[in-house]
């Protein structure tokens, strides 16, 4: 065996131990193919305010300026997909499965701090970054080289064995380790399911979405007033959106976590809309700290609630 082939093994066995459902491996390299991609979808304005997506083009495109050095990215999966959903019906106010529980930024942050360092107790002194939606990086594409799934038609990254509703997280680190084999096939064939039941219209091309039409973004993303051309078109999402993955067909597939921090509270599985109009930054403070709403802050969830009642509402401002 190998150095590259024993670290990839070592990669993995780590993987799995810190309850990591996939893990796959590829080269840190330019991504050449992808390069012309991010450049048209930036030339449309499909990332509509996120400004931010603008910078660091190079990083994007080049694991090396992330981590002088860079000679393997590792991409994993860590599954979210709740054991029970909160009970919505069409009229009720929904929440995005991935808020349910504790933020996935700190519960996955910490188990990439502890694989980090158990490569280098094992290996020795390595040089490395760990990501969790959190750094100029394109996941997804990452995570396909690596053989764990393909691009679908919503832009999601799709595993033949879990659909979609998972987390991804990426490791860039300076040892090399045996790459695996990347997804070249699209499994999603002729199915539109997700274009036909986006709620906005969204999903502009294959593996393409307009970011400034898109529910999650209005909801949480956008910090100015939602504008009144959604008006009766968000579905009744509050915070995300679930419906491109809800219909897609590779979601039948999707089996419960075991991640204790991601079961909803007792109280937000009681909640209804009665209690998202009456809701109080002290209860959203008691209900949701340390969740993934925190992003939007109270301010963006009461804009959001009554941008659903009322779009005209002189509440739907700049958050």
């Amino acid at each position: 065996m190998t150095a590259a082939e024993s670290h990839a093994q070592l990669i993995k066995s780590t993987a799995k131990r810190l309850g990591f459902d996939y893990c796959g491996i590829a080269k840190a390299e330019f991504l050449e193919e992808e390069a012309p991609k991010l450049e048209e979808w930036l030339r449309r304005n499909y990332q509509g305010k996120m400004s931010y997506l603008e910078r660091h083009f190079d990083k994007r495109l080049d694991p090396s300026k992330l981590v002088e050095g860079a000679k393997t990215v590792v991409s994993l999966v860590y599954n979210y997909y709740p054991s029970q959903h909160l009970p919505q019906e069409t009229e009720d106010i929904k929440l995005a499965k991935y808020a349910y529980g504790k933020d996935y930024h700190e519960v996955i942050k910490a188990k990439l701090t502890e694989f980090l360092d158990h490569l280098k107790e094992e290996v020795g002194e390595i040089h490395g970054r760990s990501f969790v939606d959190s750094a100029p990086i394109l996941e997804r594409q990452w995570a396909q080289r690596a053989g764990l799934g393909w691009i679908g038609k919503n832009s999601l990254l799709l595993h033949r064995n879990m659909g979609s509703f998972f987390f991804l997280a990426e490791l860039v680190i300076d040892l090399e380790a045996s790459p695996d084999l990347p997804l070249s096939k699209d499994y999603c064939g002729t199915c539109t399911a997700c274009v036909d039941a986006c709620p906005t219209e969204a999903i502009v091309a294959s593996g393409v979405v307009d970011a400034s039409k898109c529910i999650s973004y209005l909801t949480i993303e956008l910090k100015e007033a939602i504008p009144t051309s959604f008006a009766g078109k968000m579905d009744q999402w509050v915070f995300g959106c679930d419906v491109c993955q809800d219909v897609c067909p590779w979601n039948r597939f999707a089996t419960p976590h075991k991640e204790p921090a991601f079961e909803p509270s007792e109280a937000l599985f009681g909640f209804t809309n009665k209690d998202w109009t009456e809701l109080t930054e002290e209860t959203f403070q008691r209900v949701f700290s340390g969740s993934a709403l925190t992003r939007t802050k109270f301010n963006g969830i009461k804009r959001n609630v009554k941008f659903l009642q009322d779009p005209n509402s002189k509440e739907n401002t700049k958050i």
